[in-house]
């Protein structure tokens, strides 16, 4: 299987966690001309040195981490521009480094440059009713069908209503299409990455491995919701989820942390 890299618009990751997210990415898409402008500035510290040795810390929740790879080098650019869902342009090489499969959104902040010089890459989606970021994750889902992980790059920072949205979405791919932060057979591991967190969602009880003394923080949008959990050093399940921050600011007591859902809901993780 495959792994997808989103761009937003937001912070470009300066660690070399979440950029070797990128380096190692089967396909790279862009959240419009904004994301495509980061991610072109920043592409040479990407791929034009060796790939350091990054692992995930010891109970990392990405169990795929090393198994995916990334083509880094590709076949020169198509002249026909894709449509939406009509499957992946070529990886391709552009002034000796390695362009994104995909540039998907609305085009409102694409340049005219950008849209002369990457025609071929650029994937167009009028509607309003998704952000670029899930038109973009929508993309991967119709176009790309061997990825099984997808890690979102460069969605928080910047602004901070742009942040909320983002980080929220992720509870919606969860409930909708079963694509959360917990690998499970035949679903879609989802994450977002920072390079002051890990984010994802989840639906139900459900363990992880984060080793101890992380930060771990849980959001809900469901009051009607309680959570126990094992292996924190504050109990949730007196928790009423009817703000941002009563669970927050968490800290593992052990390398494994397991959380039992009342009822199945929309619950969203956040590690540093």
């Amino acid at each position: 299987m495959s792994s997808a890299v989103i761009i937003g618009g937001g912070d470009f990751p300066r660690k070399e966690y979440p950029r070797e997210l990128i380096r190692r990415a089967d396909y790279i898409v862009c959240c419009d001309g904004h994301a495509l402008s980061a991610f072109m500035r920043n592409r040479s510290r990407i791929f034009d040195s060796p790939a350091q040795a990054v692992l995930p810390s010891e109970g990392h929740t990405l169990p795929t981490f090393m198994r995916n790879r990334s083509s880094i080098i590709g076949s020169p650019a198509q002249a026909a521009l894709p449509q939406e869902g009509s499957g992946p342009a070529a990886k391709t090489l552009h002034a000796g480094g390695r362009l994104p499969d995909a540039v998907v959104g609305d085009m409102d902040s694409v340049s005219a440059r950008q849209l002369s010089e990457f025609s071929s890459l650029l994937v167009k989606v009028e509607e309003q009713d998704d952000n670029d970021q899930t038109k973009a994750f929508n993309h991967i889902l119709r176009s790309y069908p061997d990825v099984d992980t997808i890690h979102i790059v460069a969605a928080t920072g910047k602004r901070e209503c742009h942040t909320i949205g983002n980080m929220g979405l992720l509870m919606e791919y969860a409930r909708k299409h079963g694509a959360c932060g917990i690998p499970s057979e035949g679903s879609i591991y989802v994450d977002m990455v920072s390079d002051y967190s890990t984010i994802f969602a989840i639906t139900d009880s459900c363990g992880f491995f984060v080793g101890e003394g992380r930060q771990v923080s849980l959001f809900s949008p469901d009051n009607s919701l309680t959570i126990k959990s094992e292996g924190l050093a504050w109990q949730t399940s007196g928790v009423v989820f009817d703000n941002w921050w009563p669970a927050s600011l968490n800290r593992a007591t052990s390398d494994f942390v397991k959380l039992t859902f009342s009822h199945p809901s929309a619950a969203l993780v956040i590690l540093d």
